[in-house]
């Protein structure tokens, strides 16, 4: 059977396409692990703030908007995000209030919010109510069931081990598994320049990068739901309300290779002292913890679009930490290029997320 898009990768960026392209064609995804969205969809504390990131990612962020509020009724939900500030720190807060289209709130106001903030230490804080949660378990079972409900096949356990061009397209091995496709889609996350180079097409050079997570309980036994999703400026930890829990990350950002991420004891315990100087209560528990992998281009934008070299070997790639804020938005526009469907983008903003650019 020849498939017209085959979709290596079954994260948010890769089920996301499948969606889209379902309706266009014969669509397979072949995904390594034993279940979609094991690597860094799954282990992401996702936030919808169409402000946060760089202008392409604000862009295609607001471009999925009414798709993440109104399809399958919905997956969002109020949340919010405070920034803290300490002395010394006041200039920096006052840049990223300014980025982020926040409004100054007194420290009275943020320990009112959030009454485990310690007021003795605090100088400043700001708010914004444009953040909000993302159900990710729900936004990837929408995508699924849509990419399903148009005929596309999801394989599970089927790792990719060679990639052929052909006169026809490309055949692709999965072990003892081949199949033929017309169109390759590269959505394999931190494995992207590995699947493109089995291909026979040049890496674009992503980098992933390791960011951990630790759940702790909530601090004395508060019912946290309502609480924003916690900053320090300079965005060098943050915290977040889940589950009646509490994560907490130092938001590192350290290369590495592609593989199964995990978490570093010392990097948890920086995070968790960041977060502990700014609070009256102490962590004496952990739950849990976990990393995942944020990768990112050169010039740290999406990577959407054909490769110049070859237009049946098309690139998703590069989210970052922005994959479920832009999915809807980028698997749009993945899906009118692929057709050649005009897109609603601007084309300043196409050509920008062009793998062509590097």
């Amino acid at each position: 059977m020849m498939y017209d898009f085959t979709i290596i990768g079954g994260g948010i960026a890769g089920i996301s396409a499948a969606a889209r392209l379902a309706p266009k064609g014969k669509t397979l995804v072949l995904e390594a692990e034993t279940a979609l969205a094991y690597h860094a969809s799954g282990r992401s504390a996702a936030l919808f703030e169409p402000f946060y990131g760089a202008p392409s990612v604000n862009e295609l962020s607001l471009a999925g908007e009414n798709y993440f509020r109104n399809a399958h009724g919905g997956v969002l939900s109020n949340r919010g995000i405070m920034i803290i500030a300490r002395t010394g720190e006041e200039a920096q807060l006052k840049n990223e209030v300014a980025s982020f289209r926040m409004n100054h709130i007194t420290v009275n106001e943020a320990v009112a919010l959030i009454p485990i903030l310690d007021a003795s230490v605090l100088t400043q804080a700001a708010i914004s109510n444009n953040a909000e949660d993302i159900d990710t378990d729900l936004l990837i079972q929408n995508f699924a069931r849509d990419a399903r409900a148009n005929g596309t096949e999801i394989q599970t356990k089927a790792p990719v081990t060679a990639i052929k061009k052909t006169k026809n397209g490309w055949v692709i091995s999965s072990g003892e598994y081949q199949v033929e496709t017309k169109i390759v889609i590269n959505a394999a996350g931190a494995w992207a320049d590995e699947i493109a180079t089995l291909a026979g097409i040049s890496p674009i050079g992503l980098t992933p990068y390791r960011r951990s997570m630790a759940r702790i309980p909530a601090p004395n036994n508060l019912d946290v739901s309502k609480w924003p999703m916690l900053f320090g400026v300079g965005e060098n930890w943050y915290a977040k309300p889940d589950a009646g829990q509490l994560l907490i990350s130092p938001a590192e950002e350290d290369a590495t290779i592609p593989h199964d991420a995990y978490a570093k004891e010392l990097t948890l315990a920086e995070g968790i002292d960041r977060y502990s100087q700014v609070v009256t209560t102490k962590v004496t528990r952990m739950i849990s913890n976990w990393a995942g992998l944020r990768t990112f281009a050169p010039d740290r934008t999406l990577v959407i679009g054909p490769d110049g070299t070859d237009a049946s070997f098309v690139w998703c790639a590069g989210q970052g930490g922005y994959g479920f804020q832009t999915s809807a938005g980028a698997s749009q526009l993945l899906a009118d290029i692929v057709s050649g469907k005009s897109t609603e983008l601007p084309q300043r903003m196409v050509d920008a997320l062009s793998p062509s650019r590097f």
